[in-house]
């Protein structure tokens, strides 16, 4: 068997990928934050990506942030389209393959969309009124034709993802996609430990997403649907530990984005 060479791709999309992971990392941390704050009792609320995104268009020099947030999310988006379509983690073209590279597609559409509210907000003196988008895209998806079937195969799709989520977490493949062999091992470990925990956190919260749009594909209701924050909600109403884990997890996870925006490999087959 062949072992595929790898080259890096253009300097300006590597760097705006690791400024995308980066990004990602701000909105993780102050989302997680909050919810943490709140479950504490110290305040905070619990917010989405986009909430999160006003949270930053508040404080001084916000709007200068959300820009750099948003040229960081194209960045991401970019490099996750690029990454599927040259598979550039070679994950073959078995039926498998496909799945996960069509899958970093869609995350790149995802997050493409996340650097457009970006933008908005940055462009606004005021954020307005929040919407929920997963509620909204749910009653476009409910205005087309065939749209509870869309809705039932973004539940499924959403809620594998939030199970691979839990196996990345529990097997801790992070060794292919970071380089971390500049660091010790007494580094590596904490590294693989607190990415782990964020990895599963996250993987919790789309699991209850995926739970969410199956509830509003199954009784065509877009009301239903929910996001980030409703999966925060929903996990408040269990326990306030259960709440406050995976709040501090989201927290996590956006260490592991930082460590994603400075140690991971980007490169293409």
């Amino acid at each position: 068997m062949t072992v595929p060479t790898t080259r890096t791709i253009a300097p300006w999309v590597e760097h705006l990928a690791r400024v995308g992971y980066a990004s990602k990392a701000l909105l993780y941390i102050t989302v997680g934050l909050l919810a943490a704050q709140a479950g504490l009792g110290r305040g905070g609320r619990t917010v989405d990506t986009q909430g999160a995104m006003r949270v930053v268009h508040g404080v001084t020099f916000g709007r200068v942030a959300l820009l750099i947030v948003a040229a960081g999310l194209i960045g991401y988006a970019l490099w996750r389209i690029v990454e599927g379509v040259v598979d550039a983690d070679g994950r073959g073209s078995d039926l498998k393959g496909i799945a996960m590279r069509l899958g970093f597609v869609g995350r790149g559409l995802f997050h493409a969309g996340l650097a457009i509210t970006a933008l908005r907000l940055a462009n606004r003196d005021h954020p307005g009124p929040h919407a929920d988008q997963t509620r909204h895209w749910t009653a476009v998806a409910f205005s087309l034709p065939g749209g509870g079937l869309l809705v039932g195969l973004a539940a499924l799709a959403i809620g594998g993802y939030g199970i691979y989520q839990l196996y990345r977490a529990y097997a801790s493949k992070l060794s292919r996609q970071l380089d971390l062999s500049r660091l010790s091992a007494r580094a590596v470990w904490w590294v693989t430990a607190v990415s782990r925990f964020g990895i599963g956190a996250r993987g919790v919260v789309f699991c209850l997403i995926g739970l969410f749009l199956a509830r509003a594909a199954a009784r065509h209701d877009a009301a239903q649907a929910g996001g980030v924050r409703k999966s925060l909600g929903l996990l408040a109403g269990i326990g306030r530990w259960p709440f406050v884990v995976v709040a501090l997890g989201l927290v996590a996870y956006g260490v592991y984005e930082l460590v994603n925006a400075r140690y991971r490999r980007i490169s293409v087959v």
